[in-house]
């Protein structure tokens, strides 16, 4: 892999570094790709990189810096406040009380030394972390250094592919957490959302949870006030100042966003896909919606034969991403509203990714439900189990377990090669149990069994199944955003998705469970929420149109171009796939559920690996971050 691609090609991207003499061979190799360079009070290199000449919001007080960068609308004097905070007490939870803004944002902080770098309470904003070894003087030294991208941290200390990650990455489902979304280089490690990295100046690193899901103790009707609040101010932030911001206009998620954004000054262009699903149905509620705004939104139908079908140019895509992505399958088909925006001279496009696992949440909340108030969740369980057909014994069965996440997880293990769970499973567990694919080999399924069960039990992502559950899903789809962004960002548009602001996620999660999940009512808070923001021609809309048609006929047009994939693959030369097995699978009549979504994560690597493999181009220009920084 070229190991200079990320640092030429990519528009915006910084790294941060320690404040010590033995940072300085790293703060020299990384200059000559950047654009611009913060230093600590000692005057050493700080934060290094490319971003546009107002991304980066800094404020000082003594030897404190506080640098902030992404969706916000801190000030330089609310920096210089903050920083004076943070200078004024020794403990750490002082950056979060002193930098409780709205927005999305990754926060840099050097003070007496230490270094703190923190991104969201998901995986939109990430925080990548390495150890190099250093020159010095008097021999060498061990340097901690952090970035946002994995890739651009990967090339500057050269480390090298790690084919156990990627066997990882192959996991259908994806991989369980915490191993979902590691970047595929040794050594590198991503910081858990709602954690905070901090490098010292001798050479160490530290990780601390910094944020918390609340209790869901609120009523609905509170929870839905909080949460208005929370989501137009989080729109308000990112369309203020500007002339002219695009959204999605599809589902109901979406729906709000555009409606949010349509009450600020900036004008709103929105666009809705046609489906060739005749069930689908986004059309004709982006139209009552419009309409009923009256003339406060642009609004343009992309015809379902002007949309790209899934799988379109799949062997010719070249983004450069910092991990595997499974949104690279349905690649064209989101780009192009977001290419029709950017021409339209937008340079912001709202997206109301998130919504689903935020506001639909999980039935296994349930789980935990049943011991507080056990009618409730029973009556709600048999709600869904009716709805999708979940068969009483496996249902009872879930709902009865008691076990912790590690003896899950060493079940998972031992099941990687088992049949995949069929669709009416229930979705009482942990999670979707992960399986190897077919194709993968046997040193593949060996590796990931001898990982996942081997070592000491990762804690769960939250405290009960339903609530690892939901921030794992977030996790997961806030990183489909996160990848479109940086698709987005040559075009100089950036990608925003504002149900990942960590004020918008506290309101949700802290409605209660039998109120903001159940089977009788579609995202209730969220209807609830939107009492006169959405128009109430749209505002109770009850149903969700999904891309299985544009799924199952991209297979059939673009079969030669997933063969083309098999064909010297790079999976197979890391000796993880059997290409023989992947290409007859390719060649089958699949369908959307049962059969072409378990090529997802494998044609996500294989993109990944021949995209890394690119000449590098110098990046023109400053552009953006891939999701929204200003």
């Amino acid at each position: 892999m070229d190991q200079t691609l990320s640092l030429q090609t990519v528009p915006a991207w910084f790294v941060v570094l320690p404040d010590t003499d033995a940072a300085a061979p790293l703060a020299r190799a990384v200059l000559p790709y950047s654009h611009r360079t913060l230093c600590h009070a000692s005057g050493r290199p700080w934060i290094v990189g490319r971003w546009a000449p107002d991304a980066m919001v800094v404020g000082e007080h003594g030897d404190t810096r506080v640098a902030v960068t992404g969706e916000h609308a801190v000030t330089p004097w609310q920096a210089r406040r903050a920083s004076a905070a943070v200078a004024g007490s020794r403990s750490p939870d002082a950056l979060d009380r002193a930098a409780d803004w709205p927005g999305s944002f990754h926060l840099v902080v050097s003070r007496g030394g230490d270094v703190h770098v923190q991104g969201c309470a998901v995986g939109l904003r990430r925080v990548f972390r390495t150890t190099a070894t250093t020159a010095t003087p008097s021999g060498t030294a061990l340097v901690n250094v952090a970035a946002d991208r994995a890739d651009v941290l990967a090339e500057l200390t050269g480390a090298e592919l790690d084919p156990c990650r990627v066997a990882f990455a192959l996991l259908t489902h994806g991989a369980p957490y915490p191993w979902a979304g590691e970047p595929l280089w040794r050594g590198l490690y991503a910081v858990p959302g709602g954690h905070r990295l901090t490098l010292t100046a001798d050479g160490r690193a530290r990780t601390a949870c910094r944020w918390s899901p609340p209790d869901p103790v609120l009523p609905l009707a509170e929870g839905a006030v909080r949460l208005r609040e929370a989501l137009v101010e989080a729109v308000g932030i990112r369309t203020r100042g500007r002339d002219l911001i695009s959204t999605d206009l599809g589902g109901l998620d979406s729906t709000a966003v555009c409606c949010a954004a349509a009450r600020g000054e900036a004008k709103v262009v929105a666009y809705t896909a046609g489906a060739h699903d005749v069930a689908g149905d986004d059309v004709y509620w982006a139209r009552r919606t419009v309409g009923a705004l009256e003339g406060a939104v642009e609004h343009h139908v992309v015809s379902a034969a002007d949309m790209a079908l899934t799988f379109d140019g799949i062997d010719t895509l070249a983004d450069v991403l910092d991990t595997p992505s499974i949104a690279i399958v349905d690649r064209n088909r989101r780009m192009g509203i977001v290419e029709l925006a950017a021409a339209r001279g937008s340079g912001l496009h709202l997206t109301g990714l998130g919504g689903d696992e935020l506001l639909a949440g999980t039935p296994a909340r349930l789980h935990t439900l049943l011991l507080r108030h056990p009618r409730t969740a029973a009556r709600a369980v048999r709600g869904y189990a009716a709805k999708y057909q979940w068969a009483r014994r496996e249902t009872l069965g879930q709902l009865l377990d008691r076990r912790g996440y590690a003896s899950w997880a060493e079940r998972v293990a031992r099941e990687l090669t088992a049949p995949e769970s069929p669709p009416e499973e229930p979705l009482l567990d942990w999670a979707v149990a992960s399986r190897m694919p077919p194709w993968a080999t046997a040193d593949a399924v060996a590796v990931v069994r001898e990982r996942l069960s081997g070592g000491p039990a990762a804690p769960p992502r939250g405290r009960n199944r339903g609530e690892h559950r939901e921030l794992v899903a977030m996790d997961s789809i806030s990183q489909w955003a996160r990848h479109i962004g940086q698709m987005a960002a040559p075009l100089g548009i950036g990608l925003s998705a504002p149900y990942y602001d960590t004020r918008v996620i506290d309101a949700a999660l802290a409605v209660r469970t039998g109120e903001r999940i159940t089977p009788w009512r579609y995202k209730p808070l969220i209807v609830e929420a939107m009492r006169g923001v959405v128009p109430e021609a749209s505002r109770t809309r009850a149903t969700k149109a999904n891309a299985t048609l544009e799924e199952e006929a991209g297979l059939r047009d673009h079969r030669r171009a997933l063969l083309a994939l098999c064909e010297d693959s790079r999976l197979a030369r890391l000796g993880l796939v059997d290409a023989r097995v992947l290409r007859d699978w390719c060649r089958r009549s699949l369908t959307a559920e049962t059969g072409s979504c378990l090529l997802h994560a494998t044609i996500a690597c294989e993109v990944w690996l021949r995209s890394r493999e690119m000449t590098p181009r110098p990046a023109t220009g400053h552009g953006t971050t891939g999701y929204g920084t200003r």
